[in-house]
């Protein structure tokens, strides 16, 4: 056991300080420690981390991470391998390490890292004793261990790493690209909780599983050592801890949420995560499983006691989606299957007994390890026992604890209540898709046929009609049997390969003699030639070679007729025991040869082999022939004349006698038809053919008369005569007679011979094919059917062998016994062949025999210049015979390439290579019809095998549609038990199983013929890819059929959608993996989405209604639970997570379509983004609704607010993963829409919110206008002055305080709960409404009744230092709003209307009057609006505005024409009379005030009165009004007001006069703005013109007199 202590000191980053704010974590095995996060680019963090191991020849995982919004990204990372570990019991000063990006892994063990990072670490990592070890030991002991430490590790790696087999060594920890430590990580790698120093199996990563962790061991705060190795006696101790420490949930699904997140709008990423993952780990259930498989197949001490600890830290792979963030790298469990997991709960029902014996063998295999552990070793598993021991001591590292259950974070977490089975993980409505279909591997190939009709079609050949062999019934073949037999014995028993060579000798001739071979005389005068000594002949030293006859025989020939009996007798004698010798030494070819024929039995074959040794002996003595030869024609002849032509004539010679044709005068091919008969004594004798060129010159006699040879030679062959029987007719190549010769061409004879003494038989080629068939189909039967191949491979001309021996010796004897060509012979061959050409390894020869054939007739046409067809056809075999041969061959042979799946299974090695062979077979035939047969165009090879393979295949499909329920019963359904029957033999409208299984059967004849049959049909790579038309073909005959299905189910829809679903999923499979790469079909658009379109558009729609069901589900859980935020570090609620959650679990589905139709998927997208819609609408409105009863909650307010905030995020996230900017527009406008709803939606709870917390600003305001009215100053203020600004800023702060002390509280804790987008918004809103409650609290605040005197509201008004305060306080405000660049944007503050507002009503305080009344004029345009809806009479008036053209200056003149129909009641006399009253700037100086003159008692006066004003040229006529009252005289007291009227001078401008009737109201109406003048103006009690502008515009109507009380 090594103690491993690592120190994490400091790192070096790449980049901006802001960038980083990052944490290290340590991995060793299944051992996981994480330090502190810490800002910066060069943090420090100097912890420390302890490991304990057995496994030293595996490495420590450095990561390095920087903490994100929603998940952890990963910086970089290092591999430590152990054995670079120094040993230390001091700490060091590290050494830095270079990160890189990714992990090298090779055969699942890590063997370094790639890709630079640019960030390192500067880690201290050393191997030192145990503690309590080193505590135990004297000080001198301890130090000499100490130095003893790297030998001990040296001596224990091998003995360990030899001990531990591969297999048994738990994998190396790979990252994942996601830190477990992240926030917000995948379902695949679920996140650890934070806890530094832990042991990873304390916090499992599988949301899946059924069991749960209790509250006291996930929140134990106790800190344990860690250890990455312990035996099995502890992983007992664990696994009763964990079945004590875990519960069973009813739905698998909690409440709580172990990730967190930072405040960030743009760096936030699609939820694809469960908001309420389990704790329970799935793999728990497999090693449970290994565990109890350990204990029924113990392994060797060495094996078990080096297991790692728990034996439980393998990464499951789960059977859900991967919602893997974008930039993480996946784990490589990356996706697989949605497929619920069933567990057994049956396993844990015998646990106690398994404990048992898990004891009973942990305690055996230390016994033994004891006994194999050196003392070195001892003490460090001592030290191992002693830590096990403390742990015991205080429990597990799960820890013991009473049952507690979770609720709300410290109870009871509530079971999932939701209709469609829980979270959509877990929801059978998403889980029962099957989004990657796997289709297991079958047992073996689909055979189509039965195995008894295969071994019958193996056997099978060509039909005997064409190459039979011979009933033994028929008399006349019984005749040439026998006759054969006996032919075949003379040729074995004195083999021509055996027979004696001549005795040559220089001989002198005394006499002109010629030489015996060319009949050229021996010239010179000694020495002349050569001459036998045993038989005499005589020849030229260049003819010896020539002569092909047995010495031997030819001397006994010469002495009989010479009648030297003597030496006769002696040469037969030595014949006769040559034959004995060879009979004694090969004894096995006679009896072969009787076997083979049968014709005789053993007494009568000795008979028979005396009277061929005797016909052998008797030689030619008494042998005599006829025979006929008739010279047809030749072929392709040398010219030798000087025009380049020849003058052909042909001698033909037998013995000594010699006959000549006629002369084909110029002609190299030329024709004579002639016959000649010959009388031949001697078998040895040969037919000698020669071609000449006839000239007549002189110097042609002249040679004559000298060499017997005056004309050129033009070739010669040379037949043996006892090669001859029966009639031939053959083509004979012209040979050379000297290398100096120059000959081509060939010659055509006809022979015949008629052997005296002899029965007349079938020629000796017949009589060879009677030997080679019987011969062949014996070998055969001896073989038990089969064809036995000779073995002649590395010989020259190996496909000249045709049997082994002694059966080759056989056929080649007689062939050239008898002359029989080789050609015939391979042809014979072939026939024989033809007839088992389906046995094995026959295909091979047939081809490489037919290849040799084809060669011989199609190569040597060159040299002889004649044609291959007309050599083919002079075939002794016949050509007629050979072909049908041929075609009938052919026809068979694509009968069987039709079937090859049943006749070349691919399971059979052997079978696959006759395959192969069959079509290079098929090859050689073409080639074969090509260049010997001539044909023009004959069917091409690669065309042939394509449409047999087309023909197989779809004959296969055709069987796999049949047959489906039951092949796939039988190739996939391996367990009987699982074996169900049905009655279905094809596809229902009630289930799509049929589909699924004949899919399922489909992929496996495709991955057959890819894998299989391809790499063997490859001869014709640009014509036949087996793999790819097998694809086409079975998608073309599927697409049909199933095309044909789905328009039925369309109609009928008897089936779950999620059913029609699946199927898309696997044709998607199908098509993408095998049918999207072949040439027919790559680059187009598959038809198959367009048959699926409406079945995903069904589950869309269901989707709808589970989407809005699971929405108020988890909206109502959320509400129950209180909107409690995920995390710590979440700050919105676990509603908007499962929404999310449920619609990326849709969008999954749909994006693992991959639809390959643009079309399709518009319109899937735009109903999806429908969906999408609703459901986030819908929960928007439920959240608005429920908002102001929250609003008091600040807490619940700030989350709900978050929530719609984080629709707005992740729906941006949708977006972009629905294809951004390349959206549908249909689809990309309803998501705008909704996120301008959703925005909308925002805006107004943060409204309302704001809204809700006005009356406590209001209260802080009001106390603020309290404090600002003590601030007491008069005269002007500048702020340019030190002392009068820091007074200023004084009495800010003062004036501030309770508006600061309400905000600090408020804003600090929105910081806090809100998300950044939210907070700004809420930050907007609650400025605006400050800025207006000051405006209308303090700045301008409202009339106690505007009818009142201005006069009165005096009090109100703020004095130039109070402004000067405000507008102090007015920065420190928008200062506290910016936040240092954290809240609101400087431009907004400055831009905002509510600011400007403000400020404008400040500024009013420092304007002049004449501003101040401009103002009011371009204001108050409606004033006139009371007089319009409660009008009291009217005045005519007529207005004449005039223009100086010098100065510039106005003048208006005003006509009071008359009033009318004045509503005024008086007890007294009545005497109306009109004022006009100009309103403007610079008027102070000028006249502004005109009156009539008043009438008695009239209502409708009549004046008819003009007034004259003059303006000034500082302002336009825009700038002024004309105020028309209407009032009653009275004597000596104030006049009373009757009615009110304004006309302003811009509306009469363009014009330049106006006549009308002003309409008089009770008051003039004026809007805030205007009161605020007034009240501004109210203040200056100095200034004449706003002390009248103030009257003018707050005088109302006076009260009237009371009606007199009518007397009744």
């Amino acid at each position: 056991m090594s103690l491993l202590c690592v120190c994490v000191k400091k790192a070096r980053l790449a980049g901006p300080p802001e960038r980083f704010n990052t944490y290290v974590t340590l991995k060793l095995q299944n051992v996981k420690s994480t330090t502190i996060q810490v800002k910066g680019n060069n943090p420090c963090w100097e912890q420390d981390f302890l490991f304990e191991t057995m496994r030293l020849d595996t490495g420590l995982i450095v990561e390095l991470w920087n903490k994100g919004m929603l998940w952890d990204k990963l910086l970089g990372l290092h591999w430590l391998p152990l054995t670079k570990v120094h040993h230390s019991n001091k700490e060091g000063k590290g050494r830095w390490l270079s990160l890189d990006q990714e992990l090298m892994i090779h055969n699942g063990e890590i063997v370094g890292t790639q890709f630079p990072a640019e960030h390192s670490v500067l880690i201290d990592a050393r191997f030192e004793l145990p503690y309590d070890v080193v505590a135990d030991l004297p000080e001198a002991e301890a130090a000499e261990l100490q130095d003893k430490l790297s030998a001990i590790n040296s001596m224990m790696n091998p003995e360990m790493l030899a001990a531990i087999p591969e297999q048994t060594r738990p994998p190396s920890y790979a990252q994942s690209g996601m830190s477990e430590d992240s926030d917000y990580t995948s379902d695949i790698n679920y996140p650890v909780q934070h806890q530094h120093n832990t042991s990873a199996h304390q916090y499992r990563s599988h949301p899946d599983h059924p069991y749960r962790l209790r509250e006291d061991m996930s929140r134990d705060s106790r800190d344990y050592p860690n250890y990455d190795s312990f035996d099995q006696s502890f992983d007992r101790s664990f696994d009763q801890s964990f079945d004590r420490g875990y519960e069973r949930d009813q739905d698998y699904y909690q409440d709580g949420s172990p990730y967190h997140i930072g405040r960030s709008d743009t760096d936030s990423e699609p939820l694809y995560y469960n908001s309420r993952p389990n704790s329970r780990p799935q793999s728990f259930i497999n090693d449970r499983w290994e565990s109890q498989q350990r204990l029924k197949s113990p392994k060797s001490p060495e094996t078990g006691s080096h297991n790692s600890s728990f034996n439980m830290s393998r990464q499951s792979t789960q059977d859900t989606q991967d919602f893997s963030p974008v930039n993480s790298r996946p784990t490589s469990s990356n996706v697989s299957r949605q497929s619920t997991q069933e567990y057994v709960d049956s396993s844990f029902d015998m646990y106690e007994l398994e404990q048992q014996q898990h004891q009973q063998l942990v305690q055996q295999q230390q016994q033994e390890n004891y006994l194999h552990n050196t003392p070195a070793k001892s003490r460090w598993i001592t030290a191992f026992h002693k830590v096990c021991a403390e742990l015991s001591e205080t429990g597990s590292l799960m820890g013991h604890g009473e049952d507690h259950d979770y609720s709300d974070g410290y109870g009871h977490y509530k079971a999932w209540s939701h209709a469609n089975g829980g979270p959509p993980e877990h929801n059978p409505f998403y889980t029962s898709i099957d989004s990657m279909p796997e289709i297991k591997p079958r047992r073996k190939s689909i055979p189509l046929v039965s195995d008894l009709s295969m071994a019958a079609k193996r056997n099978a050949g060509v039909p005997s009609a064409m190459v039979a062999r011979q009933s033994l019934n028929d008399e006349e073949l019984v005749m040439m049997k026998m006759h054969v037999y006996k032919k075949t014995l003379q040729a074995l028993i004195y083999p021509i390969s055996s027979t004696t060579p001549h005795n040559f000798v220089v001989w002198s001739a005394s006499s002109p003699t010629y030489c015996f071979e060319c009949e050229g005389l021996l010239w010179g005068l000694a020495r002349q030639g050569v001459r036998c000594t045993e038989c005499g002949v005589k020849c030229h030293e260049k003819c010896k070679d020539l002569l092909n006859a047995d010495c031997l025989q030819r001397a006994a020939e010469k002495s009989s007729k010479h009648g030297a009996d003597d030496k006769a007798h002696n040469i037969i004698m030595a014949m006769r025991e040559r034959m004995k010798i060879r009979e004694k030494n090969k004894p096995e070819i006679f009896e072969l040869i009787r076997r083979v024929f049968n014709a005789v039995d053993p007494t009568s074959h000795a008979g028979h082999m005396k009277a061929a040794q005797q016909i052998i002996l008797d030689g030619t003595s008494k042998w005599s022939a006829r025979i006929c030869v008739q010279v047809i024609s030749a072929q392709g002849l040398t010219g030798k004349d000087k025009t380049g032509t020849s003058d052909p004539y042909v001698t033909v010679q037998v013995g000594k006698v010699k006959k000549r044709t006629k002369t084909v005068p110029q002609d190299l091919n030329p024709e004579w038809n002639e016959k000649f008969y010959f009388e031949c004594h001697n078998s040895s004798d040969r037919i000698k053919v020669r071609v000449w060129d006839e000239d007549n010159d002189l110097k042609s006699k002249l040679r004559q008369k000298l060499t017997r040879e005056s004309d050129d030679f033009l070739g010669q062959t040379i037949i043996e005569v006892r090669t001859l029987s029966g009639e031939m007719d053959v083509w004979y190549s012209l040979e050379k007679r000297t290398d100096k010769s120059a000959v081509s061409g060939a010659i055509r004879l006809h022979i015949s011979v008629e052997i005296k003494g002899e029965e007349k038989v079938a020629p000796y080629h017949v009589q060879y094919t009677c030997l080679h068939e019987n011969l062949f189909h014996y070998l055969c039967e001896q073989a038990g059917g089969e064809v036995k191949l000779p073995n002649a491979k590395g010989q020259d001309e190996a496909w000249k062998v045709y049997f082994d021996e002694p059966g080759q010796e056989i056929v080649d004897e007689f062939a050239m016994r008898y002359g029989i060509e080789s050609i015939y012979q391979a042809m014979t061959h072939f026939s024989c062949l033809s007839t088992k050409y389906m046995c094995a390894g026959v295909p091979a020869l047939m081809s490489t025999l037919l290849a040799n054939i084809n060669a011989f007739y199609a190569h040597t046409a060159t040299t002889t210049a004649v044609s291959a067809s007309d050599r083919f056809a002079a075939s002794n075999f016949g050509k007629e015979k050979f072909v049908k041969l041929l075609d009938q061959l052919h026809n068979s042979l694509r009968i069987d390439l039709s079937m090859y799946r049943n006749n070349f299974p691919a399971s059979d090695a052997g079978r696959m290579k006759d395959l192969k062979s069959t079509v290079d077979l098929l090859t050689s035939i073409t080639f074969f019809r090509m260049k010997v047969q001539e044909l023009s165009s004959p069917p091409r090879a690669g065309t042939v095998v394509k449409d047999c393979v087309i023909a197989c295949i779809k004959s296969t499909y055709k069987f796999l549609f049949d047959n489906c329920y039951e092949l796939y019963q039988r190739e996939f359904q391996t367990d009987p038990s699982e074996q169900t029957a049905t009655d279905q033999d094809g596809p229902s409208s009630r289930s799509l199983d049929f589909w699924h299984k004949l899919i399922a059967l489909v992929v496996s004849v495709i991955e057959e013929d890819k894998n299989s049959y391809t790499p063997v049909l490859n001869q014709f790579p640009q014509e036949l890819n087996v793999g790819q038309v097998s694809a086409y073909m079975m998608w073309n005959q599927l697409s049909q059929d199933l095309c044909i299905a789905l328009k039925e189910h369309e109609s009928q829809r008897m089936c779950k959608s999620s059913e029609y679903m699946n199927l898309h999923f696997k044709c998607k499979w199908l098509y993408t993996k095998y049918i999207a790469d072949v040439p027919q079909y790559k680059g187009s658009v598959p038809e198959y989405p367009t048959w699926f379109e409406p079945f995903v558009m069904q589950w869309l729609n269901e989707n709808d209604d589970v989407s809005m069901e699971y929405l108020h589900g988890a909206y109502e859980r959320d509400k129950k639970d209180g909107f409690q935020k995920s995390s710590e570090h979440y700050l919105f609620s676990t509603s908007v997570v499962d929404v999310f959650t449920q619609l990326n679990q849709c969008f999954d589905v749909i994006k693992k379509l991959e639809c390959p139709d643009p079309e399709i998927v518009k319109n899937y997208m735009k109903r999806f983004a429908k969906t999408v819609n609703k459901v986030l609408i819908a929960y928007a409105d439920i959240v608005r609704q429920d908002f102001e009863k929250y609003t008091s909650i600040k807490k619940t307010a700030c989350i709900l607010m978050n929530n719609i905030q984080q629709l707005r995020v992740q729906l941006e996230k949708v977006f972009e993963s629905m294809g951004g900017e390349k959206l549908d527009t249909d689809a990309a406008g309803i998501l705008n829409e909704l996120q301008q709803k959703l925005n909308g939606v925002l805006d107004d709870l943060s409204a309302i919110f704001a809204k809700s917390m006005e009356p406590e600003i209001q209260a802080s305001m009001q106390e603020l206008g309290h404090l600002l009215s003590k601030v007491k100053g008069a005269g002007q203020v500048s702020l340019s002055q030190p002392s009068q600004r820091s007074n200023i800023q004084q009495e800010s702060d003062m004036v501030l305080r309770p508006l600061m002390d309400l905000l600090e509280g408020s804003l600090t804790m929105f910081a806090q709960l809100c998300e950044k987008t939210v907070l700004k918004r809420l930050l907007k809103e609650l400025w605006k409404i400050v800025m207006h409650t000051m405006e209308k609290t303090v700045v301008l605040p409202p009339l106690s009744d505007p009818r009142q005197d201005m006069s009165k509201e005096a009090e109100k008004n703020l004095s130039p230092k109070q402004c000067a305060v405000l507008d102090m306080a007015l920065d420190i405000i928008k200062q506290y709003f910016h936040a240092s660049g954290s809240g609101l944007k400087k431009t907004f503050l400055d831009k905002s209307p509510e600011l400007q507002s403000l400020r404008y009503a400040l500024s009013l305080y420092t304007q002049t009057t004449d501003t101040l009344i401009k103002t009011f004029v371009s204001t108050q345009t409606s004033q006139s609006k009371e007089a319009t809806e409660d009008p009291v009479g009217e005045v005519s008036i007529q207005v004449d505005l005039f223009t100086h053209p010098g100065t510039g200056e106005h003048k208006v003149t005003v006509k009071v024409v008359a009033a009318n129909g004045l509503k005024w009641h008086t007890t007294g006399m009545f005497w109306p009379l009109v004022e006009v009253h100009l309103i403007g700037p610079h008027l102070n100086d000028k006249k502004r005030k005109h009156s009539t003159k008043s009438k008695s008692n009239n209502w409708s006066p009549k004046y008819n009165e003009t007034f004259h004003f003059i303006l000034g040229n500082e302002d336009e006529p825009d700038a002024y009004e004309l105020h028309i009252r209407t009032k009653d005289y009275c004597f000596a007291r104030e006049d009373r007001l009757i009615g009110i009227s304004v006309m302003q001078l811009r509306d009469i401008v363009e014009q330049g006069s106006c006549a009308c009737w002003c309409t008089l109201g009770r008051r003039v109406h004026l809007d805030d703005t205007g009161f605020t003048i007034l009240r501004i103006l109210s203040q200056r009690t100095n200034d004449e013109v706003a002390k009248e502008f103030v009257k003018l515009k707050s005088e109302c109507r006076h009260a009237e007199d009371p009606l007199p009380q009518q007397q009744s």
